[in-house]
């Protein structure tokens, strides 16, 4: 009995033991917007326009990705990360995406 008339006034005397002050926050300075627009201007990478499989005449498989601002990447495995990107009209590679038949590294391959 005294137990249950003793547990209020515990629980009154805790909560009379809390901070009562209001906290306040306080924000950091304005944001300057006007960075945002003094950015340079951000190109995206070029997408693939399409994914091709090429036999060559020595009878190896090379697989090109044709990117769409013309250039390729070439792989020697399907699996393989990209390799280093052949700008359009580079010397290694002669064709395009559309192309049945390209030149690659002076070999005649076709997909």
């Amino acid at each position: 009995m005294t137990r249950t008339q003793l547990l209020p006034l515990v629980a009154a005397a805790a909560l009379a033991g809390c901070n009562q002050n209001g906290n306040t926050i306080v924000a950091g300075p304005p944001e300057d917007n006007l960075s945002d627009l003094n950015t340079a201007n951000v190109e995206l990478p070029p997408s693939i326009a399409a994914s091709k499989s090429y036999r060559c005449k020595d009878g190896s498989v090379i697989y090109i990705d044709w990117l769409s601002n013309g250039a390729a990447r070439v792989k020697q495995d399907k699996a393989d990360a990209p390799a280093t990107e052949l700008p359009a009209g580079s010397a290694d590679i002669a064709g395009d995406a559309k192309a049945a038949s390209i030149t690659y590294k002076g070999q005649s391959c076709k997909s």
